[in-house]
């Protein structure tokens, strides 16, 4: 390592003037990087703030195509879709899920049609449409692995015909990748990527998206934490991503993200391939509160999605997309 001295070398010479920062710059953020998540619901109004989510709507139908196109507008390239589901379509089993008429679904042959060139990604996990919240079948208190993978290769396949171009397991069970990819070969659905949530772990920054999609009230007595990853680990991450990359994994993602940056870099350092990370609601909504109030310069925002790139993301999933697209703009 070559040693450098002052006052022959002085560091601030290529600080001094804004486009010589610029220039040296050693990570870029640009639209190309920002996934913008999309909350959607069968309602009335055409869209519904989120308390907890500062700027963040529910959108009925029409009131989404509408925010797509300005996210296209934007430079915004692709949206993950998140459904709340009313309560009278949820069970113990999630069958809406399976429903071809379900919410998803009919946002993802809308968007098909009317916006072809956006990238749709659309999540394969319960949640959103059982009664009691869990990513999968509860059967005598705990979350059944195995007839969750069935009933997910269903959802994935469902998902795949009605127009998704990423499909994106959430739900942390074991094998669902192998068996999601299994099942889309042999439908023929060999271009749809799976983009795993690799190391989901059991958070508290999920509080607002559960209010968003209302899936926290019902949890009860069984933990996520039986099924998503303990927070005090990271070698189990480079365990998780590993066997979902030999089971068919084209990208795959850690959740959280700022809090979890650490992780995004060791998996992409591990395996170098494509590394999502998901600036997850508590994290988006703790910033944005916080500019809101002045407490925080507005920077603080795309400094954070910075320092994802730094670590090694290759995209963000971030509430905040279509704001720091329109910066990056401006």
């Amino acid at each position: 390592m070559i040693r450098r001295k002052y006052p022959h070398t002085r560091l601030r010479r290529t600080r001094v003037k804004g486009f010589i920062r610029d220039l040296i710059a050693q990570n870029k953020l640009t639209t190309d990087d920002l996934i913008q998540p999309i909350f959607i619901a069968d309602q009335s109004e055409d869209k519904i703030e989120i308390p907890s989510m500062p700027g963040i709507h529910r959108h009925n139908l029409d009131s989404f195509y509408f925010e797509v196109e300005s996210l296209i507008n934007e430079g915004i390239k692709s949206v993950a879709i998140f459904p709340a589901i009313d309560a009278s379509k949820k069970d113990e089993d999630g069958s809406h899920a399976l429903d071809e008429g379900n919410i998803v679904c009919l946002a993802l042959a809308g968007l098909s049609e009317r916006f072809p060139e956006i990238i749709k990604i659309a999540d394969v996990a319960l949640d959103p449409y059982t009664d009691h919240g869990h990513d999968g079948l509860l059967i005598d208190g705990r979350v059944d692995n195995d007839k969750t993978v069935k009933l997910l290769q269903d959802q994935a396949l469902l998902l795949a015909h009605s127009g998704a171009d990423i499909i994106a397991p959430s739900d942390m069970m074991d094998g669902r990748v192998k068996a999601i990819r299994d099942t889309l070969e042999s439908n023929k659905f060999f271009d749809t990527i799976i983009l795993s949530y690799a190391a989901k772990y059991a958070s508290s920054f999920y509080g607002p998206f559960r209010d968003a999609v209302g899936s926290a009230a019902n949890l009860g007595k069984a933990s996520k934490k039986t099924y998503q990853m303990n927070f005090a680990n990271l070698d189990e991450a480079l365990h998780e991503a590993g066997m979902d990359i030999e089971e068919g994994a084209d990208i795959v993602m850690v959740k959280p993200g700022t809090a979890y940056l650490d992780v995004v870099h060791a998996i992409k350092s591990a395996f170098q391939v494509p590394t999502f990370v998901y600036q997850v609601s508590g994290e988006y909504s703790m910033l944005q509160l916080s500019i809101e109030k002045g407490w925080l310069d507005k920077d603080v925002m795309l400094e954070s999605l910075m320092c994802c790139k730094r670590a090694g993301a290759d995209a963000i999933l971030t509430y905040a997309a279509k704001q720091i697209a329109s910066e990056l703009n401006s």
